[in-house]
């Protein structure tokens, strides 16, 4: 089944909050920090200490901002953009630098290790290091100083990098901002630079995106919705302004993986190219669904003419996740110099993850390896050590967070479900099991549910791609999913 998003809105939260932390027990989520970690890092909050031979810049003066969801306190980024004189434009893009926190072989960096991803739940979040770090002294926050890793990178008039300067540096943010203000202020002409810039910058790094072949969904997210009966589950398109943020993340993914292969050593985000035969199978959903999918248009250039908002495109552009499939980290160090498999086949170039340490294992060691690339020096030896085990640890890591997603998404849809067994809803199979074809997938129209439908002797192959009434036959919070059968 495709991965979704879904989010849980305040008013919402009580009819789930007893069912999820039931999940939170019957998945051993840890519910705190061993003391130890927890002693270190309340002492690493008063007294960060860089690593050793590094001497921070004093980036003080540059009046950065954040765009995060509402009430975010784990700020990885903030950036400042501006025009260069000489034409084209700067991005000065500051990392929360958790390696001044962290020190290499203690306690938290071995519970680091053990959960090397902060998890989401739809009301709470298990986060990679103690709040005092991740929510507190190494977060973003506005109006403190901060130790960050700083990168520079200056692009042309058409948003291409030309080049890339990344050192530690003191930072201020000035403001936090979110996604929904910043698209407010942008819409109505309110806005100025900077942030105009996010705009201007975010779509020539689209259109780059799209000349080089790349991918980005804009899959639409379920969220729970209060209404005079209770909830419900909508769709929600995502916004421009989270795009446009995403391809500043993108765009210092790029520049830190070709500071790696320059340097020989580095950790990559990969994702192979997806088969001919997945390629075919979403032709057969498009032309069911009815989406316009000209013989010679590749399936890069197909998705940026979707619209979110849409429900056959919505439901096509979940099923388009299960080309995303695969991915994983690549590590390379010496001989011979670079992978063999260095590519992101969504991003359609070498990539790295360097954007969100507080959320992320893998970033930390990928700012080292920048750090050392761009100043010409040889990685720490704490980073080269770790290095082989990165993958796998990740892998695991990637492997508790889409269980976690799956069975949240599983519960919160079968409790505002429960009370709606036999009814019967329009939707659109959007999955179809190769060795089962009575089994599948089907994307309903009303609410924004996304379930298991059984053909069984009824319906002995479903209709991939097509409409089909279905009647909700199970739906047991924190035992069993929504189920549907054909109407």
């Amino acid at each position: 089944m495709p991965r979704r998003h879904l989010r849980v809105t305040a008013a919402a939260e009580a009819p789930v909050r007893a069912a999820l932390r039931e999940l939170r027990a019957r998945l051993d989520i840890p519910r705190s920090f061993p003391l130890s970690a927890q002693a270190e890092a309340d002492s690493a909050a008063r007294w960060p200490h860089p690593p050793a031979d590094t001497a921070a810049t004093d980036a003080t003066d540059i009046p950065l901002f954040t765009v995060d969801p509402p009430g975010s306190m784990d700020l990885d980024q903030a950036m400042y953009l501006s025009r260069r004189p000489g034409g084209g434009f700067r991005v000065d893009y500051a990392i929360a630098d958790v390696a001044s926190f962290v020190t290499p072989g203690g306690a938290l960096d071995a519970e680091a290790h053990r959960r090397v991803t902060t998890l989401y739940f739809p009301d709470a979040h298990v986060p990679l290091h103690p709040p005092v770090l991740g929510e507190g002294a190494a977060s973003l926050l506005p109006d403190e100083d901060r130790p960050a890793v700083l990168w520079r990178l200056d692009l042309d008039a058409d948003g291409a990098l030309r080049s890339t300067d990344v050192r530690r540096a003191l930072v201020r943010s000035r403001a936090r901002l979110d996604y929904e203000g910043v698209q407010r202020a942008i819409d109505s002409g309110a806005a100025e630079e900077p942030l105009t810039l996010l705009r201007d910058i975010g779509r020539l790094r689209e259109d780059l995106e799209a000349a080089r072949g790349g991918i980005s969904l804009n899959v639409p997210e379920q969220e729970i919705v209060e209404h005079p009966d209770g909830y419900t589950l909508a769709y929600r398109a995502p916004r421009p302004a989270d795009a446009w943020n995403a391809q500043i993340s993108l765009l210092t993914g790029m520049a830190a993986a070709e500071l790696m292969l320059a340097s020989g050593t580095g950790v990559l985000r990969t994702l192979p190219t997806a088969p001919d035969g997945a390629v075919a199978r979403l032709r057969r959903t498009a032309r069911a669904l009815g989406v316009d999918w000209p013989p010679h248009t590749s399936y890069a250039a197909l998705i940026r003419t979707l619209d979110p908002t849409r429900t056959t495109h919505a439901a096509f552009l979940q099923d388009c996740t299960a080309l995303l499939r695969g991915a994983g980290h690549t590590v390379f160090d010496g001989d011979p110099p670079t992978p063999e498999h260095a590519r992101h086949a969504a991003v359609a170039a070498p990539y790295a993850h360097v954007t969100a340490p507080l959320r992320r294992l893998a970033d930390r060691y990928g700012a080292e390896l920048c750090l050392a690339a761009a100043a010409g020096k040889e990685p720490p030896d704490w980073v080269r050590t770790a290095l082989p085990a990165l993958p796998g640890e990740m892998a695991e890591g990637g492997r508790r967070a889409n269980l976690v997603e799956r069975e949240c998404v599983d519960l919160v849809e079968a409790a505002l479900m429960q009370d709606r067994l036999g009814e019967v809803f329009d939707g659109y199979v959007i999955d179809v099991q190769d060795k089962r074809p009575d089994r599948g997938t089907v994307h309903l129209d009303d609410p924004a549910v996304i379930g298991r439908v059984d053909g069984g002797e009824q319906v002995p192959e479903l209709p991939l791609g097509r409409s089909l009434r279905v009647r909700l036959t199970e739906a047991d919070p924190g035992h069993t999913p929504v189920r549907f059968t054909p109407a």
